[in-house]
């Protein structure tokens, strides 16, 4: 994707089946990004980073028995932002959506949140009532990019201090081949620098002592410049990637994996012991024919690829961290 190019790219809302909604606080910047799978789809999940925080990624489990998700929530707010899958199972219920438990509908949720409480008062997060409203926002239309929901607070570039940090946010894209539709979503909050796979080009990431260039992280290291004094929890990308073909819970979990690439090509360093890089996928099997899980797979990971560089490009600086838009080469 060239440089600033924040035209058409698709969007996860491109699969049949799936809204979008997000909440952004007007109190300091934090939200979440909640998608809804109110016909339910079969999901997966694949955890990287070293520092997760999610919900019902055990249940996903390919052993396990539940395969259905009727919502994914993705948060700011570190822990407390788990807190808003319990108003998207509020949202669901008044809807009568669930699996059948006997005495009741019970929504599946699943959920993964970002540390963005770096910025501003800590002490403002996403909860309940957030996840709610995030799900009467939600629809079928491409959802805002940049810093809008669980991208609010997104940082990208935090190696050598978060004082040295950049935007990030959050970013959507789709691919359309052999009569699928795949799509991705991520709020982008990486430790890493984040580089156009294409290009090789750096777009956001750890800045100079001066604060006015990018500083380009890894090529920094091996120069033999040491990484700040790192503080667990201050990162992660987090993101869900889905077709509207029919997969397996197996094939979904692969799927998920697979995605994992699309981070690796575009984030550096990825997957660190400070990151919770969790990836869900969904199938909602709405095309009405079995997809093929490599075929998918290797979709996913080039539309999350693009979605980060969507992510980056849409942000918008606020005083100590500038965009990608204001810094870029």
């Amino acid at each position: 994707m060239a440089r600033r190019d924040l035209g058409p790219g698709g969007a996860l809302t491109e699969v049949a089946g799936l809204k979008v909604g997000h909440f952004t606080s007007s109190l300091r910047p934090t939200g979440c990004t909640v998608v809804l799978a109110e016909e339910g789809a079969v999901g997966g999940v694949d955890v990287r980073g070293g520092s997760p925080g999610t919900r019902e990624t055990e249940l996903l489990a390919p052993v396990n028995t539940i395969e259905v998700l009727h919502a994914v929530a993705l948060a700011g707010g570190s822990a407390f932002g788990l807190d808003t899958a319990s108003g998207v199972v509020r949202y669901l219920e008044e809807k009568d959506i669930g699996v059948d438990a006997g005495g009741a509908r019970v929504p599946i949720v699943a959920a993964a949140i970002l540390n963005d409480l770096g910025l501003g008062d800590a002490r403002i997060r996403p909860d309940a009532e957030a996840g709610y409203q995030a799900c009467l926002a939600a629809a079928t239309t491409p959802p805002a990019e940049g810093n809008f929901g669980a991208g609010a607070g997104a940082t990208v570039g935090k190696l050598f201090g978060l004082q040295r940090a950049m935007r990030g946010g959050i970013g959507t894209a789709s691919l359309s081949v052999a009569g699928f539709t795949v799509g991705a979503l991520v709020a982008v909050n990486a430790l890493g620098d984040i580089f156009d796979p294409q290009t090789g080009e750096l777009v956001a990431g750890a800045r100079t002592h001066d604060g006015r260039r990018m500083l380009d992280a890894p090529q920094a290291v091996l120069r033999g410049e040491l990484p700040a004094n790192l503080q667990p929890g201050r990162s992660t990308t987090i993101g869900v990637v889905a077709t509207d073909g029919a997969l397996t819970k197996v094939q979904a979990t692969r799927v998920a994996q697979m995605a994992q690439a699309g981070l690796s090509r575009t984030i550096r360093p990825v997957h660190t012991p400070f990151d919770g890089d969790t990836i869900f996928a969904l199938a909602t099997g709405q095309a009405g024919r079995a997809a093929d899980a490599l075929l998918v797979g290797m979709l996913a990971a080039e539309a999350m690829a693009r979605a980060v560089l969507r992510a980056v490009w849409a942000a918008s600086g606020l005083p100590a961290f500038p965009a990608a838009a204001q810094l870029g080469h």
